[in-house]
């Protein structure tokens, strides 16, 4: 299983639903929270190419993108392969 990255804040809904999502398949995930912390969302914004919005989903070394992008990889039928690399 390739390690996830999910950058987040607080009181996105985005958020929620990327992790509900996650959580639905089991998929164990490591949450970088952005609240007030304006480096860790510099570093958010360098590692995704200069996403600025949460979330920001990373798989292994896969920038996915944010919750509709996780979604969409879903409704496709390709998340699975992705996570399991």
């Amino acid at each position: 299983m390739q390690p996830v990255t999910i950058y987040t804040k607080s009181t996105c809904g985005y958020c929620a639903r990327a992790k509900s999502l996650l959580g639905a398949k089991n998929v164990a995930y490591e949450e970088i929270s952005v609240d007030g912390d304006a480096d860790k969302q510099q570093d958010m914004a360098r590692r995704a190419n200069g996403g600025w919005t949460v979330p920001q989903i990373f798989i292994g070394a896969t920038h996915v993108g944010g919750c509709d992008d996780l979604h969409a990889l879903e409704r496709a039928g390709k998340l699975d392969a992705l996570l399991e690399g």
